[in-house]
Parts: C-alpha cells; structure tokens; sequence
C-alpha cells in the first residue's frame, strides 16, 4: 500500500489508525497531513521523514510541534525563504542555521534584520547586504539607523 492510499484509508475511517502508520510514515506530505488531521499531535515514527523535507518540516514545526523542530532544521536552513519564515513564526529569533541562505536574498535578508534580529544583520549578511544589493541597502541602513541600540549587534 502506497503512502496516498494509506493515508486516504485512514481519512475515510476518520480515526487514527496505527496499522497504517508505517505506510504513511513514508511520505512527508501524508505524514504531515496524518499528523495535522487525525492524530491532532506529533507523529514520531514519520519525523525522520519529515525532517528531510524543507516546506513539510518548517510546517509540522509550525502547526503540530508549535516549536523548534531539531531534526530538521538542517534541511529547512538550506532554503532562504523557510529559513526566514522558521526563524520568524516558530524559534521567534535567530536562527544561525540558516542565515547563510538568508544571505543569498536581499529582500530576506533585509525583513530577517527588521522582524527577526530586530536590528544590525551578523556581519557576514551585514557586509555582504552593504556590498551586493543596492535596492535593500537603503531600507536596511535607514532602519539600522533608526534603531541605534541594534548598532552593538555584531555577531
């Protein structure tokens, strides 16, 4: 029995049913829907799936685990936009694991200094924000500067 179908058999028996949790446990988005709509709680035997997955880890942070979710962080600090959205919605600071992606992108690097740090970018995003990305530079140096306090955090 595929992921689908297991996890469709279970949805149509509208309860939680165990025998089919291996089956689902094998697909991130099967297992992430088991977990949001049956189970109501975290699924544990389909976590190490999970994690692998960057959009279906940051959401069972989000949604079931309400928290960090350790295992994978890895996975959702390789892609700029989760890594800025994890930092925002779930951990609510910075997330080192993912700033070298958030790095990459102006406009995150830019909202990542305003909602997340609420102040100066680390150094290597600060410097890399200065030299690389004219169009945010601007914003990012007017909002620095209307927060001196952020001034000292140069991480």
């Amino acid at each position: 029995m595929t992921p689908e179908e297991a996890y469709c058999k279970a949805k149509k028996l509208g309860k939680i049913t165990p025998k089919l949790e291996p089956a689902i446990s094998k697909d991130a988005y099967c297992s992430y829907y088991y977990a949001r709509n049956m189970i109501k709680d975290r699924f544990i035997l389909a976590e190490p799936t999970i994690s692998k997955d960057t959009a279906y880890g940051y959401y069972y942070a989000r949604d079931i685990i309400k928290g960090k979710f350790s295992l994978a962080e890895p996975t959702i600090g390789e892609n700029t936009y989760f890594s800025y959205w994890y930092a925002r919605n779930v951990i609510k600071g910075r997330f080192e694991l993912g700033e070298l992606a958030i790095s990459k992108n102006a406009v995150y690097s830019y909202l990542y200094a305003k909602h997340v740090i609420k102040g100066r970018l680390p150094d290597f995003i600060h410097n890399q924000m200065i030299l690389n990305n004219v169009e945010y530079t601007k914003d990012y140096i007017e909002f620095i500067s209307k927060n001196p306090d952020s001034q000292n955090n140069k991480m």
